[in-house]
């Protein structure tokens, strides 16, 4: 015990700097799972207040998570998730690396701060902001789209509506709000590369190409590895503002739009059912973290080094 309080001491100044993140951790991420209980219950309002809710709504068992999944629209949801998602992370990964490489090849460093400023404003901008940037190109009376189709003498098209269009138009939003904030991190871990193994390319007479496919890929490949698995973690949860503020909520396009989180949130305001809505949660997290195993598990078989843990 001494030697504990000996080191709390000494290290005072760094725990003190990590104190509030860990409250707010603490806080927001560890202390609201106690609520998973309600998954298994069939949640109702006590009036001696939100413990007393808790204590006394029965228990249903798995009752909440057959609800979730015996509805017509599961498979939808779930295909559209997992879809979405592994275009996202496929694509994300593409465009944020490559994007990283571009901006550190730039000759002139000044203009590549306001390139990197220009990428990253997307994303500090919110969905509902977002939504109204793609109402002024989608508008079917006044969209900027429709007025460039009647220039050609082309038929205005109804995009809120049309459902065929709006995969393509979700995954270029998402590419569009997240590719300046992912390339930030590999645009950091190429510049803390030596610069000797470039040199030494130049020499034997790499091309620039040559130096970008067998040192700079190389030296992204842990990086790229980590933030994957992460992010296939994330496989089964959607980001909630792209698929419901940006189609504005138009029931045309759900076949195309609905995701498991839209459906737990249209289920939670329709029917008020606190249980499911818990259960869809509690579901995402645990299906999430088998995938980061699963996925580790692979990783490390293949290259250890590589893994998250």
């Amino acid at each position: 015990m001494k030697k504990i309080l000996k080191d709390i001491y000494r290290n005072k100044v760094w725990l003190i700097m990590v104190l509030p993140g860990t409250i707010w951790l603490l806080l927001f991420a560890y202390l609201p799972m106690f609520g998973q209980v309600l998954a298994f219950k069939d949640f109702r309002i006590h009036p001696d207040g939100f413990f007393a809710s808790v204590i006394t709504s029965e228990w249903v068992g798995w009752d909440n998570f057959k609800y979730l999944f015996s509805t017509n629209d599961a498979l939808i949801i779930t295909r559209n998730t997992i879809l979405y998602n592994l275009v996202f992370i496929v694509l994300g990964l593409v465009a944020a690396v490559g994007t990283a490489i571009i901006l550190s090849e730039l000759v002139n460093k000044r203009l590549s701060k306001v390139y990197q400023t220009g990428m990253l404003f997307p994303h500090f901008i919110s969905w509902v902001i977002g939504s109204y940037f793609v109402f002024t190109f989608l508008s079917a009376d006044s969209g900027l789209l429709n007025s460039v189709l009647g220039w050609f003498n082309i038929d205005p098209v109804s995009w809120y509506n049309e459902p065929k269009y709006w995969p393509y138009i979700l995954v270029f939003m998402s590419l569009w709000k997240g590719v300046g904030y992912g390339s930030i991190v590999y645009l950091a871990s190429i510049v803390g590369i030596d610069r000797a193994y470039y040199e030494a390319a130049m020499i034997d007479g790499a091309s620039k190409w040559k130096q970008i496919k067998h040192i700079t890929l190389p030296m992204l490949k842990p990086l790229m590895i980590i933030l994957t698995i992460m992010n296939v973690g994330r496989i089964f949860n959607s980001d909630f503002g792209l698929f419901y503020q940006v189609p504005r909520d138009s029931g045309t396009l759900y076949a195309v739009t609905n995701v498991i989180d839209t459906f737990v949130f249209r289920g939670l305001m329709t029917l008020g059912d606190i249980g499911m809505s818990t259960a869809a949660g509690l579901y995402q997290s645990v299906v999430g973290l088998a995938l980061v195993l699963i996925t580790n598990y692979i990783v490390r078989k293949v290259d250890e080094e590589s893994a998250l843990f």
